[in-house]
């Protein structure tokens, strides 16, 4: 089987690492990829939204099988434009389409979607420039602090909890009257403030079928013991400890089936992941949010987990077969901490060079992936805020972390910066 990986960060090289060690692989190509998905595949010139260019190249390399890594062509309709190509319908692609990929690229849509099928979530309300007014009194009936969050893609950024009045009302006013998120915040979800401990949950789904891969806790925030501004991921590791059988049955219950039969419900065909972004709330699971594809850096921490055949596993999701998979897990714990350039996530400089990652390829029960790197002449160096990430096995969360901390260690980039705490709750 010819395999196409659109993407080029982390997420994607975790892919491409995992997918490489298929049976069932002939051919794997990553588009745009980076030095590290060049060590397992061949590596493709080109960009996730030019999807002429795309096609044209699953074409010329024979491709079996698509997986959209990050969110953008999914929400442009990846799969729709391949589906609509007629001599192409033998793909096999795993992402859903543009009206699946709502869950993910309207904040607006997801939560009406929860509240219709009654999945347990914050209360909201959305307001647009026409409503603001509205939205401003509707501030002022709620406690603080409170969420405001763009409905569309905002690179991560499009959120704000706003800890009083004077500054919630002021970002409703930047988003809705100054487009602070651009077209993302044309419309804004006001949303309840929910106190509790985040986790990620993920399945894949063929739209009927679903199988439970290993769920992961993340940290978003760039300092030690979760303060200072967010990020795109400094680490994730699992499995979560409190996701205990109890709790994953109420997940199961309460999100995960609701979920997949209302997508059936409201008629949109989904083939793909689903992320479900949540939060422990006393003991009952909330949803924060949707994503319609894995996460990164938890991609980088749950691929590792998997005992299971990646590639059987998306051929299964394709052609309907879920039902008859048996999905296995490594023992053990595993963690992921991730290397970030100098003033990240604010203003850094690329193009410094990497040393040392020959050397944590060589120690024991880690894998490296790279995320934010390039080529220069024939060196890897910096290409972006995240820059590479290490994964680690051991027995607990602690020593997980810390054998992910000590590979850390003999990679050397000028700005260098790594969280020392990943997995802080769960040590002891």
């Amino acid at each position: 089987m010819n395999v196409l990986i659109l993407g080029s960060g982390g997420r994607e090289h975790a892919f491409a690492w995992k997918i490489s060690q298929s049976n069932l692989l002939s051919h794997l190509f990553i588009a745009p990829g980076n030095p590290g998905t060049a060590n397992v595949g061949t590596n493709l010139a080109l960009d996730v939204t030019d999807f002429e260019g795309i096609v044209a190249a699953i074409r010329e390399n024979h491709i079996d099988l698509v997986i959209v890594g990050p969110e953008e062509p999914l929400v442009r309709g990846i799969r729709n434009f391949i589906e609509s190509q007629a001599d192409l319908q033998h793909v096999g692609i795993v992402g859903p389409g543009s009206d699946g990929a709502q869950l993910e690229g309207s904040k607006d849509f997801s939560k009406n979607f929860m509240h219709t099928y009654g999945i347990p979530t914050a209360a909201s309300k959305t307001f647009t420039k026409e409503t603001i007014q509205d939205g401003l009194l509707y501030l002022e009936e709620q406690s603080l602090p409170i969420v405001l969050k763009a409905d569309g893609l905002a690179a991560g950024k499009g959120v704000i909890i706003a800890q009083s009045l004077k500054e919630a009302k002021d970002a409703l006013e930047e988003m809705l009257l100054e487009s602070k998120f651009g077209a993302a915040s044309e419309k804004v979800v006001i949303e309840q403030f929910l106190r509790g401990i985040e986790l990620s949950v993920f399945v894949l789904t063929d739209g009927k079928d679903y199988v439970l891969l290993p769920d992961a806790k993340d940290y978003k925030r760039i300092g030690e013991g979760d303060s200072g501004p967010n990020t795109g991921g400094m680490g994730a590791v699992s499995p979560v400890p409190f996701a205990d059988a109890a709790f994953m049955d109420k997940v199961h219950n309460q999100v995960i089936v609701p979920t997949v039969k209302g997508l059936r419900s409201e008629g949109i065909p989904y083939k793909g992941f689903i992320f479900f972004g949540l939060i422990n709330v006393k003991g009952d699971p909330y949803v924060i949010e949707y994503n319609c594809r894995l996460g990164d850096p938890e991609t980088e921490v749950i691929l590792p987990r998997l005992q299971t055949d990646l590639v059987s596993l998306l051929a299964a999701a394709d052609n309907g077969t879920l039902q008859d998979v048996n999905i296995e897990y490594h023992e053990g714990a595993f963690a992921t901490v991730m290397a970030v350039s100098g003033g990240y996530p604010g203003d850094y400089q690329k193009g410094f060079p990497i040393t040392g990652i020959e050397l944590v390829t060589k120690e024991a029960k880690t894998t490296l992936f790279q995320a934010g790197t390039g080529f220069k002449e024939d060196a890897i160096v910096t290409n972006g805020g995240r820059v590479l990430t290490v994964t680690a096995q051991g027995n607990t969360i602690s020593e997980a972390v810390e054998t992910a901390k000590n590979a850390l260690g003999l990679i050397q980039f000028e700005g260098m910066n790594f969280r020392n705490d990943i997995g802080f709750e769960f040590k002891g």
